[in-house]
């Protein structure tokens, strides 16, 4: 998988990590027998999709060098995680389509344990993790072709892991030597992203859980960065982009996240125009907007959270009445997010509020583009919102499963993009379930430009929720900070 997967020289001993990141990493989820039961029935619904004589490869994260002598803070994969709970790195899964799951992990090593943290080793790993077998990574070489030998399917996640492929390919090369002895070479490669994200794509109540922990966090994270900033400049103090950064950061590990889900977006004034603006050291003045976009993950899964709010505490008269009209469209896509709806509704019924919101504030002229239904049509909207509606949601931020119904995949239709020209090919939207999870995230970004009036230059908003899809609608998870304006006013005079 890459040059340091299976080490035999170890570190030099006078030169610690300085960034360990998995100093007791497995602990936190293989020692609860109940949530190992979980792993244990997902691997099982997977393998009975295997096929006869199928066997999946699934290999964590790799380790990744940050500079000299200092990692990247490891995260495991999320496929890997998903089947068993384990966050050590330098960790394999196999399993069969008979659901005997082999794992392969670092050995115990006291003198690699004394820098690193300890390590769950092959002995411990089948009774805390539930699978028949534990190997060191050290024998993956030698083991995987006899694994291999007499299947005839091998599923691994194709395009996720730099060398996978090759990998294999060296597997499978003493398998064809041993066919004229009788040994059968597997003659399929599969994808096995493609049952893993349908499957991961409706969450489970454990997963609903989690996730629901991990909002109220960032719920807490995003209320203490308002008030924080309220609060500064009250006192006359400078406000940095960094300061509201540290509030979401603080919050965040003082409740147990093990991470940021994402690198947070904290601008203000002007920079929340920049979609993917990066928290920095611009100054926030007492009349701007400030824009965040953060959330924490928490045991593997992700919360997903914007709110915009004055950074003094008042809402100017223009800032209001755009931030009103976004909230309104909001309130429109969660009324379409519900089992049976597709999932881009929500995205056309945040467009249709928006597209007649914008003519009715000025920031379109009628005379010019038209109606709403031209506006629409035309995409007039687009210099003022030029994002979807929402991503689905779960270990990855932006999570993984298909956008397209599958039992429609083969209906396409074709139109020409008003603005590129391009031609679109459009497969019928994904048909939402409940149970899955989605976010619901509209905007408005006003540069300025000619015929924009200057009363809304440099406005950005974004009012983002994550919702899970119910029998009777959506629940919004996040809503433990208030999107309301009156609500946002009262929560930053406190």
């Amino acid at each position: 998988m890459h040059a340091r997967l299976c080490r035999s020289t170890p570190r030099r001993a006078n030169r610690p990590r300085a960034t360990k990141g998995h100093s007791r990493a497995g602990a936190r989820s293989y020692n609860d027998r109940m949530t190992s039961s979980i792993y244990a029935q997902r691997r099982a619904r997977l393998a009975a999709q295997l096929g006869a004589g199928g066997i999946a490869i699934i290999p964590t994260a790799r380790e990744q060098q940050r500079n000299r002598d200092s990692d990247f803070l490891f995260r495991h994969d999320s496929y890997f995680y998903y089947l068993t709970g384990f966050t050590e790195p330098n960790a394999w899964l196999v399993l069969t389509a008979e659901g005997e799951a082999t794992l392969f992990c670092q050995p115990k090593d006291l003198e690699r344990e004394i820098w690193d943290g300890i390590r769950l080793g092959p002995d411990a790993a089948p009774a805390l993790l539930r699978v028949q077998k534990a190997l060191s990574v050290s024998e993956l070489d030698t083991q995987l072709p006899k694994l291999l030998e007499n299947r005839s399917t091998v599923w691994f996640p194709f395009a996720t892991h730099d060398g996978l492929e090759s990998r294999i390919e060296g597997w499978l090369k003493p398998v064809r030597a041993r066919v004229r002895f009788g040994a059968l070479c597997p003659d399929q490669q599969r994808d096995v992203c493609a049952l893993l994200d349908e499957m991961r794509l409706v969450k489970d109540a454990h997963e609903l859980d989690v996730m629901r922990r991990a909002c109220a966090i960032s719920a807490r994270a995003h209320i203490r960065a308002m008030q924080r900033s309220a609060a500064m400049l009250r006192a006359g103090q400078e406000l940095r982009e960094y300061h509201l950064d540290a509030e979401l950061l603080h919050e965040f590990r003082q409740h147990g996240s093990q991470y940021p889900a994402y690198g947070s977006i904290v601008a203000g004034g002007a920079n929340a125009c920049i979609l993917h603006y990066r928290a920095d050291k611009a100054l926030i003045q007492s009349g701007d907007l400030v824009l965040i976009d953060a959330g924490c993950e928490l045991d593997g899964y992700a919360s997903d959270i914007t709110r915009t709010f004055p950074a003094n505490g008042k809402f100017t008269g223009p800032q209001r009445e755009l931030y009103e009209l976004v909230l309104a469209s909001q309130d429109a896509a969660v009324a379409a997010t519900r089992p049976g709806a597709r999932f881009v509704d929500p995205h056309n019924a945040t467009v249709a509020v928006l597209a007649q919101g914008l003519l009715d504030v000025g920031l379109l002229d009628k005379n010019k583009v038209g109606s709403a239904q031209d506006v629409i049509a035309n995409r007039s909207y687009f210099p003022f919102y030029m994002h979807r509606t929402g991503h689905w949601l779960g270990m990855d931020v932006h999570d993984c499963g298909s956008y397209v119904e599958p039992s429609e995949v083969g209906q396409v239709s074709e139109r020409q993009d008003p603005l590129s020209g391009e031609l679109i090919k459009d497969r019928p939207s994904r048909i939402l379930r409940e149970g899955m999870v989605l976010t619901i995230e509209p905007g408005l970004y006003v540069r300025p430009a000619p015929g924009v009036p200057e009363k809304f230059h440099n406005i950005g908003i974004r009012i983002e929720d994550d919702a899970v899809v119910t029998a009777s609608g959506c629940e919004l998870i996040t809503r433990g900070v208030p999107v309301a304006p009156d609500e946002i006013e009262g929560l930053m005079r406190a």
